[in-house]
């Protein structure tokens, strides 16, 4: 059985010697929550890839209402974050975050090889940019849920008003969250194996 020795801000978590291991993305638009999603919830130093952004995104990428732990965003995805987290003695998830800009998304297939399922990430505020991520995974037929961030607490929205808006098919789960909260990611994660689980089970 191994472990993995972490930082001060992330408990050695001993890793099943026998648990299946389930690779998993999250994806959605630029400045939804991605990053902030797996470094919270990763029981492992997470692996990020932010950078500052420079001029070369001026005109490009959108950043109105935008921000960044309550100011101003100045660091963008620009591979993929990583990170790790043990559901059970039988789980583990392998999380990928996905780059937000559409300039990066050709990097999409290669992280979705192997992917079980995938979790989209929605701002309220900005709805529009999320319909690319919806329709990467519908297009292949690969699980996900919609995670409905709550930036600061606040829902603008209500949940039918969300999912008529995004033209979410039934079958498909949403989950309030706030991804600085470790709890409330590892309830959207947990939705999405369920989600998994349930697929698996119509299909055989």
């Amino acid at each position: 059985m191994g472990s993995v020795v972490s930082s001060a801000a992330h408990t050695a978590v001993p890793l099943p010697a026998a648990a299946l291991a389930v690779k998993i993305l999250v994806a959605g638009g630029f400045g939804v929550g991605k990053t902030t999603l797996v470094g919270a919830v990763s029981e492992v130093p997470p692996l990020s890839t932010e950078e500052v952004m420079t001029a070369a995104g001026v005109g490009v990428d959108d950043l109105e209402g935008i921000t960044g732990g309550g100011t101003a965003k100045v660091t963008t995805t620009v591979a993929l974050d990583f990170g790790r987290i043990t559901i059970d003695e039988d789980v583990v998830l392998y999380l990928f975050g996905t780059p937000g800009q559409e300039r990066f998304w050709s990097m999409w297939d290669d992280l979705a090889v192997g992917a079980l399922g995938a979790v989209v990430l929605v701002d309220t505020r900005r709805l529009d940019s999320s319909f690319g991520s919806i329709d990467f995974f519908e297009r292949r037929g690969v699980p996900f849920v919609v995670g409905v961030n709550r930036f600061d607490g606040l829902l603008d929205h209500t949940e039918e008003d969300i999912r008529a808006a995004l033209d979410l098919d039934p079958e498909v789960p949403t989950v309030l969250c706030d991804v600085r909260e470790r709890a409330s990611c590892r309830e959207v994660l947990l939705a999405l194996i369920d989600h998994i689980a349930a697929r698996f089970a119509a299909q055989n």
